[in-house]
């Protein structure tokens, strides 16, 4: 499976030119980590789990777990033992609409795990959900097969039909906020697009003192 990233590319910039953003609390469970590869989807039924397990079996290198767990806070569906398989399988990655437990276990290892919260409680195996179809997950709609990227400010997906033209928009974007971070180096602090922004919209300015 050939990866479409590049260097340079990250959430931020692909979400400025239309990837499609999970919602703010699924974040990394620690710093630093870059997730990124083809989404592997699934859906549980809140605090249920049998699905993942499912998914797991059926995972290839690569793959990134994503998990529409309902946004649900009280049980965790995923902990260290299963992150530990999902590494040994190869897996790019977890993301989780839900709660994950074993923080400081999943943090001293090396397989990025993003979730929207934690909680020490356990999930049942009673079934239902789906593994392979399409979900919800993070507020934005996620196929199986879409590209997923993570990072420190959050994730972004999108599908592979999207993705030449969202890379070349979001490295065009990247290059040019590298020769505005040289312009502000030499001390050009005003943006050359603000006096027509500024023109064109109703804000209340107080007169310069």
């Amino acid at each position: 499976m050939s990866d479409v990233f590049t260097e340079g590319l990250c959430s931020t910039l692909l979400a400025d030119v239309g990837a499609r953003a999970m919602h703010a609390p699924i974040k990394p469970l620690r710093a630093g980590w870059l997730l990124r590869g083809r989404a592997l989807t699934v859906s549980v039924p809140a605090g249920d789990n049998l699905a993942i397990h499912a998914a797991l079996a059926a995972a290839r290198p690569g793959d990134v777990l994503v998990v529409d767990a309902q946004g649900y806070a009280d049980r965790a569906v995923m902990g260290g033992i299963m992150c530990a398989q999902a590494a040994a399988a190869g897996l790019s990655g977890v993301v989780v609409d839900g709660a994950m437990r074993d923080a400081a276990e999943l943090r001293a290892g090396a397989l990025p795990v993003f979730a929207a919260a934690l909680s020490p409680a356990g999930p049942t195996k009673t079934g239902g959900g789906s593994v392979g179809r399409p979900i919800r997950c993070g507020g934005v709609a996620v196929n199986p097969g879409d590209w997923v990227l993570g990072d420190d400010d959050g994730l972004v997906v999108f599908s592979p039909d999207e993705s030449e033209a969202l890379i070349a928009a979001a490295l065009a974007k990247g290059r040019a906020e590298a020769l505005r971070m040289a312009a502000i180096a030499r001390g050009e602090l005003r943006p050359v697009w603000l006096d027509e922004a500024l023109a064109r919209a109703t804000l209340d300015i107080a007169p310069a003192r």
